[in-house]
């Protein structure tokens, strides 16, 4: 469906390097001087010619950062920080201290995650502004119902933190040496209790708060859902800017993408303090990863470890982003996240609307 019709255009770009005049070193000496020249300058302007597939994949992350937004401000409004950039909730005392307890600076890296997140998703609708394309709202599905726990605002949400089911087989899969997701892969979880049923990450209500282990297991599970979400849109990134056609467009995919990685790498080191628990609450096992010899599980093997890119290069393993795979890249993460039960309780109009995104994403062919 051509809905971006009136301002679709493609324009043709001669870079130096394509014309064999710069090599890497000395485009990458120009970068690092901070003084481009002016070839240079003119092959990375900002040209004004979107493709509709550029519109596309804007649209469907403005839409993820909206999403991702709302569940990081639940997270915030309850054991991050409030202040002048971030103002809703009053927290959760026992709820803090419990994610405090994992690390002392949880509630400032739950902040600057959630203020990243609404920069992401304000600079992408304003972006899409700029170019006469249109912006994306899902304030009309802001209906479910969040934490009634002392801190919470109590206002509609449009995520769900207290009916999930984390998939935390990314702790393993950037552990491997030999298996990639892109080949078919599959991967164990590090915590297996968290990939059935379903459990809350963060204190639903105040009754929530009576047991010392309990609150500590739902502290742990926000702890891994964090990485959960956070490594999503480090894929998310790399596979769709494979389909980008403006350059622009592509520039920004390639400035945001890395922040989200470097959220990952953060909640990937911290789960990796969470101390072994057995909740008899929540039926929650927590795993002593911190101790572990096993090199699939130990903690402090947070630096991907070199494995197989592709089938064509099978004896000389890289260290990697996985997945990038760009084919079905965006309804990909909407049926992760589905799967993850960010979405219960979403009216079949949400899962239609974000379907329909993710599709015309998915749909779009780099034009240059």
């Amino acid at each position: 469906m051509n809905i971006m019709k009136p301002f679709v255009a493609l324009t043709s770009r001669r870079s130096m390097l394509r014309g064999g005049l710069v090599g890497p070193g000395l485009m990458g000496a120009a970068l690092l001087a901070g003084m481009p020249s002016t070839s240079l300058a003119r092959d990375f302007r900002d040209d004004g010619a979107l493709t509709e597939g550029d519109v596309s994949i804007l649209r469907f992350l403005a839409a993820l950062e909206i999403l991702e937004s709302d569940l990081w401000e639940q997270y915030n409004e309850l054991g991050g920080i409030r202040d002048s950039e971030l103002t809703s909730g009053t927290g959760s005392k026992l709820y803090t201290d419990a994610l405090n307890s994992i690390d002392g600076d949880m509630s400032q890296y739950i902040h600057d995650n959630t203020d990243d997140e609404f920069s992401h998703a304000s600079f992408l609708n304003v972006y899409l502004q700029s170019k006469n394309a249109p912006q994306v709202s899902l304030e009309k599905f802001r209906m479910l119902d969040g934490s009634q726990a002392t801190g919470s605002s109590k206002k509609k949400r449009l995520t769900n933190l207290m009916r999930l089911t984390v998939d935390t087989s990314w702790w393993t899969r950037y552990r491997s040496s030999t298996l990639n997701p892109d080949l078919g892969d599959v991967f164990p979880p590090a915590v297996p209790s968290l990939a059935t049923g379903e459990h809350t990450a963060i204190p639903r209500t105040d009754a929530d708060l009576q047991q010392p282990s309990q609150v500590q297991a739902i502290a742990n599970t926000a702890a891994f859902h964090f990485g959960t979400i956070e490594q999503g849109g480090s894929s998310l990134y790399p596979s769709l800017a494979q389909r980008v056609s403006n350059v622009e467009v592509l520039r920004i995919l390639l400035a945001i993408g890395p922040t989200e990685t470097m959220h990952f790498q953060v909640w990937h080191d911290k789960a990796g303090n969470i101390l072994p628990l057995n909740d008899p609450f929540t039926g929650l096992s927590f795993p002593d990863l911190a101790h572990s010899t096993d090199e699939n599980l130990q903690a402090n093997l947070i630096m991907p470890e070199p494995t197989i890119f592709s089938r064509k290069f099978p004896n000389t393993p890289v260290s990697i982003i996985r997945p990038t795979e760009t084919r079905g890249a965006a309804m990909g993460a909407v049926n992760a996240l589905t799967a993850d039960g960010l979405f219960k309780g979403q009216s079949p109009a949400f899962f239609a609307f974000l379907k329909q995104l993710a599709s015309e994403a998915d749909e779009a062919q780099r034009e240059i």
